[in-house]
């Protein structure tokens, strides 16, 4: 016979019971945060895929040049082709794939995406070349735009803007390894060697959202013309808006990098490519940094980064006449100009609540609305005379547009420093 004296105490066997109950681990609360799932590592082998092969043409141009018999600036085409394939296959492909499972809609993009590179590989016209490009890049805004939804998906809600920026590590990753890795290989052994390269990072891409992704992946269907309409809503517009104007802001200068640290900062070539890696790590950094700061406080993340941004565009007409303040102001550059992309995605998918899909893959059009708009803007005040000293001073007055529209929305949110919870 058990005697009284031998049970729990009342207080501590009720907690017992009610740990039981709610399946609760009494270490638990001391193991910290679930891990990120693994299913997230496919969707950014997929985009370290996708960035590779969008940048990676800018090392190789001279090679393509001479090889098809074309000028350098034709075969510069190739970047601006490519990213006109992300701004018409955005509505395309939202259209397409409107409805479908979210697993088969992600690894049929990666399948459009191996057969668009061994067209490139296999290209032998200028012509067919810039056709392959465009059937890549179709596959770019769609990918990005469902993918973010999925990464954001798969994690708490509190974790969301971290889970889009896992996603889009694969990219900046992409700048920092797979572009001068390419452009290393093009040089040795022949350029359509660096596609071929790609189409093995496509395949591994295809294989691990086979793998990791789950099936049963929630979607919200609708009609595509319905979820049209919310493009209607101010705040959908003006995160868009922003998209194209701070990714205008980072292209009209990054685009015309290199004669800068050549002509005004006096860079070797070596030297170049050793500047443009270090600026990759900022942007690796920057984006994960974004990620975190946008699941904490949002948009004022996101006025904050565009603030100090402005200043350190405007500290680099004075920094880049010497290389290692240079250097510096390249790589805090790095670290701002991608912590703003996190909170801009996961902006769109939040005001467009309702069409999440849609929007997040027009937002990727966006973008690449906005690197055109950039490069061109760049141009047109290089050609009036400024000096590229002073280029640096187009970015601060488009990101002080930026600034003002960001302000603008959140404004018309309510109160500035609701959290993530707060916003859901």
């Amino acid at each position: 016979m058990i005697s009284h004296t031998s049970l729990p105490p009342a207080p501590l066997l009720h907690r017992s019971i009610k740990r039981i109950l709610r399946a609760e681990s009494p270490v638990s609360k001391t193991i910290g945060p679930p891990p990120m799932p693994l299913s997230l590592l496919s969707l950014a082998v997929a985009a370290f895929g996708i960035g590779t092969t969008e940048f990676v043409i800018m090392g190789l141009l001279p090679d393509v040049a001479r090889d098809l018999g074309v000028s350098i600036p034709d075969a510069g085409l190739l970047v601006s082709g490519y990213a006109l394939g992300v701004v018409i296959g955005a509505p395309l492909l939202a259209i397409l794939t409107n409805g479908l499972p979210r697993k088969a809609t992600l690894t049929g993009l990666m399948g459009l995406f191996i057969i668009g590179n061994v067209l490139c590989a296999l290209a032998p016209s200028y012509d067919l070349l810039m056709a392959a490009r465009i059937v890549t890049a179709f596959c770019h805004a769609a990918f990005f735009g469902i993918g973010s939804v999925v990464a954001a998906d798969l994690v708490p809600r509190q974790k969301r803007a971290q889970a889009i920026a896992l996603m889009f590590a694969g990219l900046t990753l992409a700048n920092v390894l797979g572009v001068p890795a390419g452009t290393a290989l093009g040089q040795w052994l022949g350029w359509r060697s660096t596609f071929w390269a790609v189409v093995g990072i496509g395949f591994a891409a295809f294989i691990a959202l086979l793998i990791l992704l789950p099936s049963n992946i929630p979607m919200k269907k609708g009609r595509i013309l319905t979820e049209f309409r919310v493009l209607k809503d101010p705040q959908v517009f003006l995160a868009m808006a922003i998209s194209v104007i701070c990714s205008a802001s980072l292209f009209a200068v990054f685009t015309y990098i290199s004669p800068l640290l050549s002509t005004v900062t006096h860079m070797s070539p070596h030297a170049i490519t050793g500047a443009l890696l270090l600026f990759g790590v900022g942007l690796t950094a920057g984006n994960m940094l974004g990620g975190k700061l946008a699941d904490w406080r949002l948009m004022p993340s996101l006025i904050g980064a565009l603030v100090v941004l402005i200043a350190v565009l405007a500290l680099f007409v004075v920094t880049s006449t010497s290389m290692i303040p240079a250097l510096a102001t390249l790589l805090v550059w790095g670290v701002l100009a991608f912590s703003i992309i996190p909170p801009l995605q996961l902006r769109v998918v939040d005001t467009a609540h309702s069409a999440p899909n849609l929007a997040s893959t027009l937002n990727q059009g966006a973008f690449n609305l906005g690197n055109a708009i950039g490069a061109w803007v760049g141009a047109v005040a290089i050609t009036h005379g400024i000096a590229y000293q002073h280029l640096p001073l187009v970015g601060v007055a488009l990101s002080c547009v930026a600034l003002a529209l960001s302000i603008l929305s959140a404004k018309m949110d309510g109160p500035l420093l609701a959290t993530a919870e707060e916003r859901g």
